[in-house]
């Protein structure tokens, strides 16, 4: 199969002819690498639009923390962060993503404009999500999750991580079916990040068919994760600072794109919007 058909397509969002790249707006004051540099309404949305020129194709808002470690924020205060934002940038025309884990945050996001819904719990973090998002007929990101990471990276015991994660996501996407989400507007994630560390991740990455194989489009993000920080490293040096891995984040976008990913999710746009042309170009020319 090409990598174009394994890539997918999305029902409600637009098509594209590669890999599509998901920029972020984090509206948080303690998001692991851009924490309160966005968090004002205005600036959200102004750098929302920034991304856009950059080359991103849609823009994620979220505004609650998913690094290790993170409290989570009360529900009224998610959507003080989050719905003007996904106002301000749907108003200018921009695809935007809603990163939420709260079935009321979603279906706010989506009257204001959203166009999809980007759970990193899967739906399990809130029993109402799934139904919420069926009911709006969005599409819904759902991300591999094994629990809140407030107490640090719980649970992150594999004997075999891809088997694991595929297992445990076809499970999740078996339940999302079973809530009424159409087969066709459902994305997958493999969590990098969540509940597993720097070797999990690279294994992830290194078997990105095998989630492939669970036949829905696919949405990488690695972006200034810490296993990057890690690879960069090597063994004796200490890790760079999470806006010093961006040349490795759209390294990873471009092998991600290769593979078939629908779409890869990025805090600097411009470097990974030109890797996944490049991995398209080859593409084409083969």
């Amino acid at each position: 199969m090409s990598t174009e058909r394994r890539r997918g397509h999305v029902a409600g969002l637009p098509t594209w002819d590669r890999c599509a790249v998901m920029g972020v707006v984090n509206v948080t004051p303690d998001s692991f690498s851009d924490g309160g540099r966005w968090f004002d309404t205005t600036a959200a949305v102004k750098h929302g639009l920034h991304l856009v020129t950059e080359g991103a194709d849609l823009v994620d808002v979220g505004g609650e923390s998913t690094r290790p470690g993170a409290s989570r924020v009360d529900e009224t205060e998610e959507l003080k962060r989050v719905i003007p934002v996904v106002r301000g940038l749907a108003s200018e025309g921009v695809t935007v993503s809603v990163d939420t884990m709260r079935a009321s945050v979603a279906e706010q996001a989506l009257a204001a404009g959203a166009a999809l819904v980007n759970d990193v719990s899967g739906g399990l973090a809130d029993p109402a999500m799934i139904s919420a998002v069926a009911a709006a007929g969005a599409p819904f990101v759902v991300m591999h999750w094994r629990g809140f990471l407030e107490g640090g990276n719980v649970r992150g015991t594999y004997a075999d991580v891809v088997s694991e994660v595929v297992d445990e996501l076809r499970a999740r996407v078996d339940a999302v079916l079973a809530g009424g989400v159409s087969p066709d507007r459902i994305v997958v994630d493999p969590g990098l990040g969540f509940s597993k560390d720097s070797e999990h991740d690279l294994a992830l990455l290194a078997h990105l068919d095998r989630l492939g194989g669970l036949g829905r489009p696919l949405l990488v993000a690695a972006s200034r994760k810490r296993f990057l920080g890690h690879v960069l490293a090597g063994p004796e040096g200490a890790p760079p600072p999470a806006r010093e891995r961006d040349a490795a984040t759209a390294a990873v976008s471009a092998l991600a794109a290769h593979q078939g990913a629908w779409a890869v999710r990025v805090h600097e746009v411009r470097a990974t919007a030109d890797a996944v042309r490049v991995a398209r170009a080859v593409e084409g020319a083969q």
